[in-house]
């Protein structure tokens, strides 16, 4: 009911809801959907678990198709059953299965209700088209380098920027570079038509001009995983006007390393064009389908093990953060997704000099600005031989190998001193050749994460 004023009137409290106010619609947090997608999961736990009780017989009959590397183990667990009580040991082992699924889904439902939320912590878009908007992460007064960052189309930028303790974008502002962050968001009615031409050649391209209008300074190109092909792509195009190129995890050579997703490609090729073509564009539960495919058993490992996290704990909330961001991708436009999965992963073409944007096939020999290459060791999104080629293939690259992860280079415990500090002294020194007197020549940096390889 409204009043002839225009204002509401106040609810009457009867019964049902005396003492018990409603929140209000700012107040009330959304629901999370994760781990996604969760029926997959759900589904791994259940056959992986409950398989172990059908195994049961045949294993103390003499289970014989071990793999090789198990065969001695094997003979040996066979061998001790022998002696056990077979009711006895099937009690015991369905009690193990209930035990670790009930932690499972324990973990599940304690991520789901953690009170995180990340919030509204983003800078100002100081350029929008579309979708698509630049943040600015500068500092007033900051004279360094103006660096654009491309993330990945697949999943959200703000990975970059977690939250205000862990983030990428604010390390570099506060070392006193001018970062500016691509927020690609998620494909509206025209980025569903997009070729990666449109996204590199037209999207990129004027948010990299906007850069230079707000700062008069040729911008360093940043770009993560498959960002970095997007930024290596641009930097070719524009290559009188970048300063340096910082490639972070970037694939280029698919079919260096046949395991993994490349593996898979022929198993789901036919099931995702299918998607495509239904869908107008790759799912986003069929994209994380085929990261979990990586490693079936992480989700399972990793909730079980949050189910004993004290939820208060710094590691809980850091966890919550990055899992919110995991099961926040993006659908990948139908064009998009087809350059990426039967063109980059299917005929390899960056490696083979296929790959063209307007027209032009994209050749790393062609970037000869200053490039920083960096290869976490402990990859298993882009396994490190697939992304090393760039080093030989860029004219100025220099390799930095941390001991890290994919994702673990932007938010672990160690990322700061062994990813992000190398590669802000990188940043920097770009703006410090810029400003060496002709004639002279700057200090040459070494880049080399503790721990490492050269």
């Amino acid at each position: 009911m409204v009043e002839r004023t225009g204002q509401p009137q106040q609810a009457k409290q009867g019964p049902a809801n005396q003492g018990r106010a409603r929140p209000k619609a700012a107040e009330r947090k959304p629901r999370r959907l994760g781990p996604r997608p969760l029926p997959l999961h759900l589904s791994v736990a259940m056959t992986t678990w409950l398989s172990s009780s059908v195994a049961l017989p045949f294993l103390k009959a003499g289970w014989r198709l071990w793999r090789p590397e198990l065969r001695e183990a094997g003979a040996a667990l066979q061998q001790s059953l022998r002696s056990v009580d077979a009711d006895s040991f099937r009690r015991a082992v369905s009690r193990e299965l209930a035990h670790r699924l009930d932690d499972f889904l324990a973990g599940v439902q304690a991520y789901r209700r953690h009170p995180y939320r990340r919030g509204d912590i983003e800078p100002k878009a100081v350029w929008r088209d579309g979708t698509t908007r630049l943040l600015d992460y500068r500092r007033p007064g900051a004279a360094g380098a103006p660096v654009l960052v491309v993330p990945s189309l697949i999943n959200r930028g703000y990975i970059l920027d977690l939250n205000e303790r862990q983030s990428l974008m604010r390390y570099m502002a506060d070392a006193g570079l001018r970062p500016f962050l691509v927020d690609w968001d998620r494909p509206g009615a025209v980025e569903r038509t997009f070729t990666l031409t449109d996204y590199i050649a037209g999207r990129l391209d004027a948010a990299f001009d906007h850069v230079v209008d707000l700062t008069g300074a040729r911008p360093i190109l940043l770009g993560y995983c498959m960002g970095g092909l997007l930024a290596l792509a641009l930097a070719q195009r524009r290559r009188r006007e970048v300063a340096g190129l910082a490639l972070l995890a970037t694939p280029w050579d698919f079919h260096a390393d046949e395991s993994g997703t490349l593996a898979a490609m022929p198993a789901v090729a036919h099931a995702c064009s299918l998607a495509i073509e239904a869908a107008g564009e790759l799912p986003v539960d069929i994209i994380q389908t085929l990261f979990a495919a990586l490693d079936p058993y992480l989700s399972l490992r990793k909730f079980r093990n949050f189910a004993r996290v004290d939820p208060s704990a710094p590691k809980a909330e850091l966890f919550v953060a990055l899992e919110d961001w995991l099961n926040d991708g993006t659908a990948l436009p139908a064009a998009v997704a087809r350059e990426c999965l039967f063109g980059w992963y299917g005929a390899n073409t960056p490696a083979t000099g296929q790959w063209r944007v307007a027209g032009r096939a994209v050749d790393p020999a062609r970037v000869d600005c200053p490039a920083l290459v960096i290869l976490p060791a402990q990859d298993r999104i882009v396994p490190p031989v697939s992304a090393e080629v760039l080093v030989n293939l860029l004219p100025k690259a220099t390799a930095l190998r941390p001991p890290l992860g994919h994702i673990g280079m932007i938010v672990s415990s160690g990322a700061e001193r062994q990813a992000w500090q190398p590669l802000v002294k990188w940043l920097n020194l770009q703006q410090l050749k810029r400003k060496t007197p002709q004639g002279l020549r700057a200090k040459p940096l070494t880049l080399r994460a503790k721990g490492s390889a050269r």
